[in-house]
């Protein structure tokens, strides 16, 4: 029995390795290969040559450039103990500069910034294109933190201590060399790490599966490994949760992209915390570990539901008994955006039908209470940076014709005062919003939003643009844009942003909707909402453009592949395409909780709608716009490399442009943004204009 299980096992790997060989475009998954950077630059200039000659293309790039470099735009705040810190850049600051100011300045009109590690001056050093990543602050001084930076953009980043005081590097100080790595300080002399320590340390997906400390003045070779996890883990990770002086530290084995065992490391030993696999921890509050819920949880006679926010005695738990509060239940239209903490008090932040509300959460006398806050309505709501040494925070609002507004908040005495606010870049007074609903193909009632004109003339030839993404419970939700605004609505489009399921609009099981073998429910859900616009007359296909970017690049790449009638323009950016590789490529592996095994029967489900495998010589398709980064160490550049090629081999007209820097986020500098928009912007009113 076990020879026969194993001579299958041979023969499928032989299988998809003979399948993997018949694809005459394996050479454009070289990142750095010769002839793949030829083709890069040839297609490269054949796009360039023809969109920068768009009669509105100088106007866009010059007014985005102008919108995204403006001095009076908000510096979001990061709290540090005494200090507000920002990373920010324009045209002065072309990679920018990470500064920091004092709380009552930041909250004055005009900060005054000090200014810690200037980025341009730091690559100029050493001759390397530094892209900032992030910095983690050392509790509870925040005089030292870890310096994120990124060659080029990538996920891989050069972690350096630096010293706040003194603003330098610290010459001795910890120092971990270019990696997908997790990192954090448990103390001033101990740092939890999870890097690439040689062979056997990462995992199929290319994240760490082994967690260390890491002592001051000593190699990182010579760290202690607390937990080593399995190569078919997404990642595993430690981190510290924090409650008051209270410090723990925690370990995650990440199994699945949505599924993570959680451990808490105590007196050298490692202890099995007993909280459901695909629930997620979302705060530490005075003894209460706050947990979301996935999927319903019974237990202890009771059932808590999926979407639901519970507490849980976090002393009981570590010893093995679980006690359970009810903090949040979820309706048919809520769901939790997001959940954040101060000193003493819970930030809820929910959904309500794709619209935000702001509640504080107390535990007062065995009971939770909870009391809204008096936020802005009918938009989005943002929870900001919180500060753990007082009940103070940041959030934001907006909505598609609202400019971003920050706002300083007190938990304690519920009360909040605008203090930063974004310039309006277009005039909102000319335009209105309205949400409609459409049913899917299996009855499920799909919600999107439409900003248009008051003027607008429902004849079907408006110039609408179609906007979504469709995976990983991320929701889409309305946002203020003066790119938008400027390059789109003011020259006479429509914008349009679908809810559909994939997404966490409607909590955990709009998400699950569309795992796996449901995913055709998604990209149903997409071209129906495109049939409704044009059954409405809001368009018609021929002036109906599609746009999104890493999984919705994949959405795109199904829209236009299964409906090429739907769309006469696509702009699909960072994208998935080759379902049948997608695993074995860069971080791949690890979406296989949302997409499934190619490797596996899941192909069967997967194959029926792979963009790459489905794309035809004979089928009369939209001139696609691919976008990708050379330095995307995400989703690879050769997804959207090969499916141009194909398509072009083929006979199909399409555009490619790819940028040699900016990672999964395709750009890393201010102009290199511009581009992109100025890029897109005039291609899409090439095809889709009057």
């Amino acid at each position: 029995m076990k020879k026969t299980f194993l001579l299958i096992i041979i023969l499928v790997s032989n299988l998809y390795t003979m399948m993997a060989q018949e694809d005459p475009y394996l050479w454009l998954e070289e990142v750095d290969g010769k002839k793949a950077l030829e083709f890069v630059d040839t297609q490269n200039k054949a796009t360039i040559d023809v969109l920068m000659q768009q009669k509105d293309y100088q106007d866009i790039y010059s007014k985005s450039l102008a919108i995204i470099n403006a001095t009076d735009r908000i510096a979001f705040p990061a709290i540090y103990g005494n200090y507000i810190y920002n990373f920010w850049q324009d045209k002065e600051h072309v990679r920018g500069i990470w500064r920091r100011t004092t709380k009552t300045s930041y909250n004055s009109p005009n900060p005054v910034w000090e200014t810690l590690l200037d980025i341009d001056a730091l690559s100029k050093q050493d001759n390397v294109k530094w892209v900032y990543k992030a910095a983690q602050g050392l509790y509870p001084k925040y005089d030292r933190f870890l310096v994120s930076l990124s060659k080029g953009g990538g996920d891989a980043v050069v972690v350096k201590e630096f010293d706040a005081t003194t603003k330098t590097f610290i010459k001795d100080g910890f120092n971990m060399p270019e990696s997908k790595c997790s990192i954090s300080y448990l103390d001033a002399n101990n740092l939890i790490v999870g890097t690439d320590f040689g062979d056997g340390s990462m995992t199929t997906s290319g994240y760490p599966k082994i967690v260390k400390l890491w002592k001051r003045g000593t190699p990182l070779s010579d760290a202690k490994t607390i937990y080593e996890g399995d190569a078919t883990d997404v990642s595993d990770s430690g981190y510290v949760l924090r409650d008051g002086l209270k410090n723990y530290l925690m370990v995650g084995k990440g199994e699945t992209f949505y599924s993570s065992k959680t451990f808490i490391y105590q007196n050298n030993k490692l202890i099995s915390l007993a909280i459901p696999d695909d629930a997620t921890i979302s705060a530490l509050l005075n003894n209460q570990l706050i947990i979301s819920l996935k999927s319903d949880w019974s237990i202890n006679g009771s059932t808590y539901k999926q979407g639901a926010v519970v507490a849980a005695n976090f002393t009981s738990l570590i010893n093995g008994k679980t006690e359970l509060q009810l903090i949040y239940e979820p309706d048919a239209f809520s769901s939790i955006n997001e959940i954040s903490s101060t000193k003493n008090y819970l930030l809820f932040d929910i959904l309500n039908n794709v619209k935000n509300e702001l509640y504080v959460y107390s535990l007062s006398n065995g009971k939770w209470m909870k009391s809204k806050v008096n936020a802005p309505d009918f938009g989005t709501i943002g929870l900001g940076s919180t500060d753990e040494f007082s009940d103070d925070y940041y959030y934001t609002f907006q909505n598609f014709l609202t400019p971003t507004s920050l706002y300083l908040a007190n938990a304690k005495s519920n009360s909040s005062k605008k203090v930063k606010s974004l310039s309006s870049y277009f005039d909102a007074n000319k335009y209105k919003v309205e949400q409609f609903k459409m049913k899917s193909k299996d009855g499920e009632m799909i919600p999107y939003f439409v900003i248009s004109a008051k003027t607008t003339v429902l004849n079907g030839n408006n110039p609408t643009l179609l906007n979504a993404y469709g995976g990983f419970e991320i929701s889409e939700v309305p946002f203020y844009s003066g790119v938008i605004g400027q390059a789109w609505l003011e020259k006479g489009g429509i914008f349009v942003l679908a809810n559909i399921r994939g997404g966490g609009e409607f909590g955990p099981k709009w998400h699950q909707a569309g795992l796996k073998e449901k995913r055709q429910n998604i990209y149903n859900d997409f071209h129906g909402v495109a049939e409704d616009l044009i059954a409405r007359k809001i368009t018609s296909s021929q002036h109906l453009g599609i746009m999104g970017g890493s999984n919705g690049g994949l959405l795109m790449g199904v829209a236009f592949t299964q409906r090429p009638d739907l769309y006469n323009a696509v702009v699909c950016q960072v994208p998935l395409l080759d379902m049948q590789r997608y695993n074995k490529l860069l971080a791949g592996a690890s979406w296989m909780g949302e997409y499934g095994d190619p490797d596996t029967s899941d192909w069967e489900f997967i194959k029926k709608y792979s963009p790459y495998q489905n794309v035809t010589k004979d089928t009369k398709y939209p001139e696609v716009f691919f976008m990708t980064s050379t330095r995307d160490d995400r989703v690879h550049p050769g997804h959207a490399r090969k499916m141009a090629a194909k398509m072009i081999d083929m006979g199909h007209k399409v555009y490619y442009y790819e940028n040699t820097e900016g990672g999964h986020g395709g750009s890393s500098t201010n102009e290199q943004r511009a581009k992109f928009y100025a890029l897109y912007y005039s291609y899409l009113w090439m095809k889709l204009k009057v």
